[in-house]
């Protein structure tokens, strides 16, 4: 059985979402300094920074992350994406929504709750999130070395971060769970952003697209992108972070069918789906895997509206058994 849930509030974002409203750049500007070189005032008035200058997004990146999440030191290579916070953070909620449903309505927290991230990339945000608002533990891989190796830069500069997030190495491309989950290994949620282009090429048409979108809001006329012109940061992005051979619906289909394999492991694996189109060709991987339970949560951040699908394995008995022993005691505290 498919369930849809969709998300209400404000501009689309989690109630308990810490952006919802406007960024505050007085205080942003007071938590990093540095930010102030990029804050200007908009047609409206109002302060704002340039979204299409990847250093201005990347420096907003980090004052949000530590004036809201208390990480002093966050740092990305020009290479690898610069993530939205919100978005990321609006997930991560909806994930605790997930695991307070089969709870009493209550959220558990604490570092008795793990979480594993799929492809956790260079930027570390949404264990950083996850940590900071719930208290999780979280367990980050990818195949990414240079991506590994800048989270863990991450986790050593931020005291606390070392003893709750653990990284761990994807050898196999073709792999995502085997050589990662270790056998007896328990997870609450596994949780993925996939690539979503089936192409370098596809990609790079899609930056092309956001470039336009951005010069045409400020009035300008669109630039042109080439490979090696293309920006870095909140537009740029590793090739595995961005696309793979069918893109996010061979992705995720092969999500669903390594899920099976360990599906006593994990209470609910979940998923991103970027395109809704994608959505009929994961509900039939459900199917053939014989998924007891699949939930669709819609999200929406303005007017870029996303997804992610959670499926299980165990039924409401199992489910029930499975907060008691991990995560009862310290449930809603």
């Amino acid at each position: 059985m498919t369930q849809r849930i969709v998300s209400e509030g404000k501009a689309g974002l989690h109630p308990r979402n810490q952006h919802r409203q406007r960024y505050d750049f007085a205080l942003l500007i007071e938590a990093h300094p540095a930010l102030a070189d990029f804050v200007r005032l908009n047609e409206y008035q109002d302060a704002s920074i340039d979204f299409a200058n990847p250093q201005a997004v990347k420096s907003l990146n980090q004052a949000l992350l530590k004036q809201h999440y208390g990480i002093a030191a966050w740092d990305i290579p020009p290479q690898f994406l610069c993530p939205p916070i919100p978005g990321r953070a609006d997930y991560l909620h909806y994930l605790a929504d997930l695991l307070a449903a089969g709870n009493g309505g209550n959220i558990p927290r604490g570092e008795s709750v793990r979480v594993l991230d799929i492809g956790v990339g260079a930027n570390l945000v949404y264990p950083i999130i996850g940590q900071r608002e719930y208290g999780w533990s979280f367990v980050g891989a990818d195949i990414n070395a240079d991506a590994l190796e800048n989270a863990q830069r991450i986790i050593a500069a931020n005291a606390g971060l070392e003893r709750v997030i653990a990284l761990r190495s994807q050898c196999n491309a073709d792999k995502i769970f085997a050589g990662v989950v270790q056998p007896g290994e328990r997870f609450d949620l596994a949780m993925c952003n996939p690539p979503f282009h089936a192409s370098q090429a596809e990609a790079m048409a899609g930056t092309q697209r956001k470039w336009q979108n951005l010069e045409r809001n400020r009035g300008k006329p669109a630039r042109k992108t080439s490979h090696s012109s293309a920006p870095k940061l909140n537009f740029g992005g590793q090739a595995a972070e961005l696309y793979c051979n069918g893109g996010e619906e061979a992705f995720i289909s092969r999500m669903v069918s390594e899920s099976a394999m360990i599906a006593e492991q994990c209470l609910w694996f979940t998923s991103l789906v970027s395109k809704a189109a994608t959505l009929p060709a994961v509900y039939r991987a459900l199917r053939a895997v014989g998924a007891l339970k699949v939930k669709t949560v819609e999200m929406a951040q303005g007017q870029k509206q996303s997804r992610f699908v959670a499926w299980t394995f165990l039924d409401q008995a199992a489910q029930r058994a499975w907060g008691h022993q991990r995560w009862h005691d310290k449930a809603g505290q």
